[in-house]
C-alpha cells in the first residue's frame, strides 16, 4: 500500500473553530439563538400536551424522529456554547469569556427544561407496551435509546424537580469544579530547566517536566507542584466536599440505591460486571507492586519518590517532535486501515487539534463532540515526550470513533459508553507503539516494554484503586458530612500504597495529589480506562491473528450507543460479564512484565 506524503508544513496546530463561529462576537450566534427558540417551540406545541404517541407505535416514531431531528442540531450544548466551551478550556482566565458561556449556558439551560417533557413522558410508558414498543420493527432504529430510558425512569423525578436539579447543577457542580481547574491553570513556577537556569513555567508545564530524565529537573518541578497543590488544598476541601453533598442530595432524592449506581446506570453497565472487573484487577495488584520493584531496580534506588513513578527509562529515540509525533501517528494509522489515517490528515489540514500548552489553556488532553453535525476537536499539551505520542494517537482514536459513528447512527447513537469509548483510544495508542518497536534494538525495546507495562498499570491498576478510593471517599462522606484535606490526603495514599506497594514512596506532598484529578468529580468514571485498555488488548490480539478483523472492529467504532456494551462485545466474541476475560487480559500485561524483566537481565539494568 502506497504511503501518504505527511508534510506537516501544511498542517495548523492550532484550533480553527471558523466552522463554527468566526469570532466570540459573531453575529450568527444572535440567529442560531431564534432558530434554537423557534425549533423547540415547535417540537413543545406539537408533542408537550397530547399522550397518545405513549400508545401507538407509528405515532411514537413520529415523535422520535422529530427528536431527533432536533438534536442532530444543537447536540449537548449548541453550536455556541460549544464554542465558547472551547474557547473557555484555551484562555481559562478570560472573564468575558466566562459572562459570555454563563448567559449561553442559562439560555441553553432554559431550552433544555422546555425539552425534559419528552424523555419524562418516555418514562412512564406502561411497562406492557415498553416491551410491544421494543419489539416494533417501526422503532428498529431507537430501539436501544427506548431500552436505557425505560431502564433509568424509575430514578426520575417529577418535571419541576427535574427542572430544578437541571438550573442548579452548575452552581452545585460545575461552578465548584470550574473554580479549582481555573486556578490551578493560572498558576506559573519558576522551576530549573534543562540547560540549568531557573525559568517560568505554566501549570501543564511543571507537569510534563514531572517526568523529566534529569533528576533536579523533575525534583524542581515536584516542589513547585506540591506548592500549587498546597495553596489550594483549602479551597479544593471545600469544592469536594461541596460536589459530594450535591451528589449525595440528589441521590437521595432518586433514591438510588448505592453511590456508584447512577454512574453505571449512564454508562449502561451492569453493577455487577463493574464489580467484577474492579474486583478482578484489585486481586492482582501484585503485577503493579511487582512492576514499580523492577523500575526502582533499574533507575537504582530502593524506593521512587512518588513523582518518579512514570519516568521513561532508557534512551527513546530522541524528543518526539510535532513532525516526527505526526508521521508515526498518520503511519501506525494508516497500516491498519487507510481510512483512519484519512481522518487523521482532515483533522490536521482542518486545525481540529491544538497542540502545544500555554498559560492558561486547560491542562491534559481530550476529545470534544457535540452534534452528529459538528466537528470534533482534539485537545492537547504537547511537550515533546512518548506520552505526547500516545496522547495524540489516544484522543484520535475518539475521533475515528465519533466519525465512523456519524457515518452510521442516528443522532440519538451518537454517542459512546465510556466503556466503548476507551477501548477505541488504547487501540490506537497500541498501534503507535507497535510502529515504533518495528525498528527498535534492545534498549529502545526495554524502554517501550516498561512504558507500555507502565501505562497499563496507569491505566488499569491506579484507575481500579481510583474506583475503590471513590467508594470510601462517597461512603465516608455520606456517614461523616464533610471529610477533611487530611483525611481525603490519608485515604488516597492508602489506596497509593495498595497498587504501587512499598517499591513507591508517598512522598510530602502526595497527599494533596487527588486535587488536580478531574476524573474523580465525575463519579466512578476511572473503571472506563480499565476496561478500555483490557478490551483494546483483545481486540489488537485478534487482529494480529487475523489482519481482517480490523472490520469487526470499524463496525464496534460506528456502533454508537445504538447497542448496550455488552451486546456489542458479544457481537466480537467478548464476553465482558466473564470475569476470565478479564484476568486474560491481565495475563497479557504479566507476560509484557516478565519479558521486561528478561530483558532488564539479558542488558545489565538489574
Amino acid at each position: 500500500m502506497k504511503k501518504q506524503n505527511t508534510k506537516t508544513s501544511k498542517y495548523k496546530t492550532e484550533w480553527d473553530l471558523s466552522s463554527l463561529f468566526k469570532s466570540d462576537n459573531d453575529p450568527r450566534m444572535a440567529k442560531e439563538r431564534k432558530i434554537i427558540e423557534k425549533e423547540t417551540n415547535k417540537f413543545v406545541k406539537k408533542w408537550k400536551n397530547r399522550t397518545d404517541y405513549l400508545k401507538k407505535p407509528a405515532l411514537l416514531k413520529q415523535a422520535l424522529d422529530d427528536y431527533e431531528y432536533w438534536f442532530r442540531l444543537y447536540g449537548y450544548d449548541g453550536d455556541e456554547g460549544y464554542y465558547l466551551g472551547l474557547r473557555l478550556d484555551l484562555d481559562q482566565g478570560n472573564s468575558s469569556l466566562k459572562a459570555k458561556y454563563n448567559k449561553w449556558e442559562e439560555f441553553f439551560q432554559k431550552i433544555g427544561n422546555e425539552m425534559e417533557f419528552f424523555v419524562l413522558s418516555l418514562g412512564k410508558i406502561d411497562k406492557k407496551d415498553q416491551k410491544k414498543f421494543l419489539q416494533d420493527k417501526k422503532l428498529e432504529d431507537y430501539k436501544h435509546f427506548l431500552e436505557k430510558i425505560f431502564r433509568r425512569s424509575e430514578y426520575f423525578l417529577s418535571e419541576p424537580e427535574e427542572k430544578i436539579l437541571n438550573l442548579v447543577h452548575k452552581t452545585s457542580h460545575e461552578n465548584w469544579t470550574t473554580m479549582l481547574s481555573g486556578f490551578l491553570a493560572k498558576e506559573e513556577r519558576e522551576v530549573l530547566s534543562l540547560n540549568g537556569k531557573i525559568v517560568n513555567r505554566n501549570f501543564s508545564e511543571i507537569i510534563g517536566l514531572l517526568n523529566s530524565k534529569n533528576k533536579r529537573v523533575r525534583d524542581s518541578a515536584a516542589k513547585a507542584f506540591n506548592e500549587i497543590l498546597e495553596k489550594y488544598s483549602s479551597v479544593a476541601e471545600a469544592e469536594i466536599n461541596s460536589v459530594l453533598e450535591n451528589k449525595k442530595t440528589i441521590d437521595v432524592l432518586r433514591k438510588m440505591p448505592y453511590s456508584d449506581y447512577s454512574r453505571h446506570l449512564a454508562d449502561d453497565m451492569d453493577s455487577e460486571i463493574v464489580k467484577t472487573i474492579v474486583g478482578v484487577i484489585s486481586a492482582r495488584f501484585n503485577i503493579s507492586r511487582r512492576f514499580y520493584r523492577l523500575k526502582a531496580k533499574m533507575m537504582g534506588v530502593d524506593r521512587l519518590e512518588y513523582h518518579e513513578r512514570n519516568i521513561d527509562l532508557g534512551n527513546m529515540s530522541g524528543k518526539y517532535t510535532y513532525k516526527k509525533s505526526v508521521n508515526l501517528v498518520a503511519h501506525a494509522l494508516e497500516d491498519a486501515d487507510r481510512q483512519f489515517a484519512d481522518i487523521f490528515h482532515s483533522f490536521l489540514k482542518n486545525g481540529q487539534i491544538d497542540f502545544y500548552p500555554k498559560t492558561g489553556k486547560k491542562g491534559g488532553g481530550y476529545c470534544a463532540y457535540n452534534s452528529i453535525t459538528s466537528p470534533v476537536y482534539i485537545l492537547l499539551n504537547h511537550n515533546n515526550e512518548l506520552s505526547d505520542v500516545q496522547a495524540l494517537a489516544h484522543e484520535m482514536g475518539h475521533a475515528i470513533n465519533d466519525e465512523l459513528m456519524r457515518e452510521k447512527q442516528n443522532a440519538l447513537n451518537f454517542g459512546t459508553p465510556l466503556s466503548t469509548a476507551e477501548s477505541a483510544s488504547t487501540f490506537m495508542e497500541d498501534l503507535v507503539l507497535e510502529k515504533i518497536l518495528e525498528s527498535a534494538d534492545d534498549e529502545l525495546v526495554l524502554s517501550i516494554m516498561m512504558k507500555r507495562v507502565g501505562d497499563g498499570i496507569s491505566a488499569i491498576h491506579r484507575q481500579a484503586a481510583f474506583y475503590l478510593l471513590e467508594a470510601e471517599l462517597h461512603e465516608t462522606f455520606n456517614k461523616k458530612g464533610y471529610v477533611s484535606k487530611k483525611e481525603i490526603g490519608k485515604m488516597f495514599q492508602r489506596h497509593m500504597v495498595a497498587y504501587m506497594g512499598s517499591s513507591v514512596k508517598q512522598s510530602p506532598g502526595s497527599e494533596n495529589w487527588w486535587l488536580y484529578i478531574g476524573h474523580l468529580r465525575r463519579f466512578f468514571y476511572n473503571y472506563q480506562y480499565a476496561t478500555g485498555m483490557l478490551i483494546a488488548s483483545s481486540l489488537r490480539r485478534s487482529t494480529k491473528e487475523d489482519p481482517r478483523f480490523i472490520e469487526k472492529v470499524k463496525e464496534f467504532l460506528s456502533a454508537g450507543s445504538s447497542d448496550s456494551p455488552k451486546n456489542i462485545f458479544k457481537k466480537l466474541g467478548i464476553n465482558i460479564a466473564d470475569r476470565k476475560f478479564w484476568d486474560k487480559g491481565l495475563d497479557e500485561m504479566e507476560k509484557w512484565l516478565k519479558e521486561a524483566e528478561k530483558l532488564a537481565k539479558k542488558l545489565g539494568k538489574i
